[in-house]
């Protein structure tokens, strides 16, 4: 149910069908198969899509246009927010904003700049209608609610809550819709719901490193260092957790633990890509 179909997204970005199915073939999409075997595209698939159509359109070598598209498929993996973002070519760079961050994403002479989020207001409409078939469905399991979330978040993220909602309710052992719901309702400065769905995630599945790091980012907020210390150290997957430890040891005067730290950070960002 999550995700857009291959006809979706071609009809949306202006690409063939086969368009899309060579970036598959490239590699620089791996979309999820549905029931019956078909590709499921996500957002991020989508926005790397329009990339290429503005490249297409302004005849970039093909070797030069899969260099700058590798590069942002990387990028697009630590990006918070993709509706937040604006891709700009402009002369021999394609360069890509968000907020006050700027990278460039290698490219020839091309010109063209478009903002995501007037891309993921159209996507908006197919996340609405797969929320709306999947209210009348009865046959959607928790997984796929949960999938429907994702793609919410991108576009309508008012109304991912629900989608995560109904994902615990069909298995309430579901770690990730409550990791995920409970960091919106935190978002939203419910503190005290978020922290009931990671406590639940955590029954649900012991090691949740991503429950553990959430629950540090409540106590965090509640000015509560010590117990913020005590979840970021049980989540070492985690950058973010080592930064704020480092934060942490520094404000305690402990400079070794912080540059220990700041030094896993680094690593594991690096790891990543």
């Amino acid at each position: 149910m999550g995700g857009y179909s291959t006809q979706e997204v071609s009809d949306l970005i202006g690409l063939k069908p086969d368009q899309v199915r060579h970036y598959v073939r490239r590699d620089l999409l791996d979309p999820v198969r549905g029931e019956r075997g078909e590709f499921r595209f996500n957002f991020q698939d989508v926005v790397l899509l329009r990339t290429a159509k503005g490249l297409l359109d302004a005849n970039v070598s093909t070797r030069k246009a899969y260099k700058v598209l590798l590069k942002l498929q990387t990028e697009l993996r630590h990006v918070k927010s993709l509706a937040a973002l604006r891709i700009v070519a402009d002369g021999n760079h394609v360069v890509v904003r968000e907020h006050s961050h700027i990278w460039d994403a290698e490219s020839g002479q091309v010109y063209f700049d478009f903002s995501v989020q007037d891309l993921a207001d159209n996507v908006a409409s197919l996340a609405n209608r797969n929320l709306i078939i999947a209210k009348e469905a009865e046959d959607l399991d928790s997984d796929e609610w949960y999938n429907l979330g994702l793609d919410l978040e991108e576009v309508e993220p008012s109304k991912a809550p629900e989608a995560y909602a109904r994902s615990i309710e069909l298995n309430p052992k579901n770690a990730d819709a409550h990791v995920n719901l409970g960091r919106l309702l935190q978002l939203k400065g419910n503190l005290k719901h978020a922290k009931k769905h990671y406590e639940q995630a955590l029954r649900a599945v012991a090691n949740h490193q991503l429950a553990y790091y959430n629950m540090g980012t409540v106590f965090d907020e509640l000015e509560e260092v010590e117990r913020a210390a005590e979840y970021y150290r049980r989540a070492p997957g985690v950058p973010d957790a080592h930064y704020n430890l480092s934060r942490i040891s520094e404000i305690k005067g402990d400079e070794v633990s912080a540059l220990r730290h700041m030094r896993n950070y680094r690593q594991l960002l690096d790891a990543d890509g």
